[in-house]
């Protein structure tokens, strides 16, 4: 059964798992594969709060813990980790999420031996993750999830010039280290004090958008005019995939951006069309250029403040009616759009300068 798609679920075995949880029967294991299927099944996080009291922060939490849990039972976890990871331990193993299968598995087991709790599993699975993506181990450390961990407290330790934090994450890194090439490595800096700088890792480029106009919307170009009706029918009606306002499409076409304007995002079955600016009713042309003309074929009702494309002599003409036409309208023109004017263009591709 495919994610996307809702699931079937009989009434009678949803209520059964509904129950289930409202009871806390059975394990945390238990209670997010009954999520799981209660969520494929269509019914909302919000839903199933209101019958079972499992909030959507823990129900996801579970379903994804309760997916670390069935991926340790297909690599030959021993009985014993499994219980542990019963134990309860849905939040340990929830940060097992971004590890493969054999990491989760040394993972796992290392979180048995030093018994971790959720803070340590969130550092193991992240020094392991950053660790793996080493061509190589580093000089005295192995591949061991404890020494994963020990790399990255030496690294840290390194760098820091006060002697407590120093020391704690010395004593970090020998609780953690499996190979005793990996303790040599954390005990000669009890002896050696050079501060090394760590490199940081760069912030992420991570926005939000906050107003609609930087939300362009993507819309399907029948043409340039001169056009016929045929050619604006023949586009497909494009629909939008929130929150991005993505489309998807097949065959061949070409797709413009327009800015987010309220217009724009009002329109029901938008299409774009271009033309040279002199073919424009009553427009004062004082320059020739290129527009986007968006219209709208979903509006067909005549209303005097708007202009409108209609048919004349079997092409596409924009006009403008003092009163309802006699002639049918084929869309609204919600949009004319300029291309963007820039002053002195090449300057731009020149590097900034200031005189002296």
């Amino acid at each position: 059964m495919s994610e996307n798609h809702p699931s079937q679920l009989s009434e009678e075995t949803a209520q059964t798992l509904l129950l289930q949880l409202r009871r806390k029967e059975g394990t945390w294991v238990d209670w997010g594969k009954a999520c799981h299927q209660l969520q494929k099944a269509g019914y909302l996080t919000a839903q199933i709060f209101e019958e079972t009291g499992f909030e959507g922060s823990q129900q996801n939490l579970v379903i994804v813990a309760a997916q670390v849990y069935e991926s340790l039972t297909k690599v030959d976890a021993s009985e014993a980790l499994l219980s542990y990871c019963r134990g309860p331990r849905s939040d340990v193993l929830y940060e097992f999420r971004i590890l493969g299968q054999s990491q989760r598995l040394a993972a796992a087991k290392l979180a048995m031996e030093k018994q971790l709790d959720v803070d340590d599993a969130k550092e193991v699975a992240r020094a392991i993750k950053q660790f793996s993506r080493f061509s190589r181990s580093p000089e005295g450390f192995s591949s061991d999830p404890g020494d994963a961990v020990a790399y990255q407290c030496w690294q840290r330790a390194r760098s820091k010039k006060d002697l407590q934090a120093r020391s704690r994450l010395i004593a970090k890194g020998l609780r953690f280290a499996q190979s005793s090439t990996a303790r040599e490595r954390i005990e000669q800096l009890l002896s050696d004090f050079t501060v090394v700088s760590a490199q940081r890792a760069p912030l992420l480029p991570l926005y939000r958008l906050q107003e609609e106009e930087q939300i362009p919307r993507v819309i399907p170009v029948a043409g340039e005019m001169p056009l016929t009706p045929k050619d604006i029918e023949a586009i497909a009606k494009v629909e939008k995939i929130e929150p991005f306002g993505m489309v998807q499409y097949s065959g061949s076409g070409a797709y413009v951006p327009i800015p987010g304007w309220q217009a724009v995002l009002r329109a029901e079955d938008p299409v774009a069309l271009f033309c040279n600016s002199d073919r424009l009713p009553d427009a004062e042309v004082r320059s020739f250029e290129r527009v986007a003309i968006v219209v709208d074929r979903d509006a067909k009702e005549w209303d005097a403040n708007s202009y409108f494309l209609v048919e004349q002599e079997g092409e596409l003409d924009i006009q403008w009616f003092p009163e309802a036409p006699k002639f049918p309208i084929l869309g609204q023109v919600i949009v004319i759009l300029r291309p963007k004017r820039i002053l002195d263009e090449d300057n731009l591709m020149e590097p900034w300068q200031m005189d002296d």
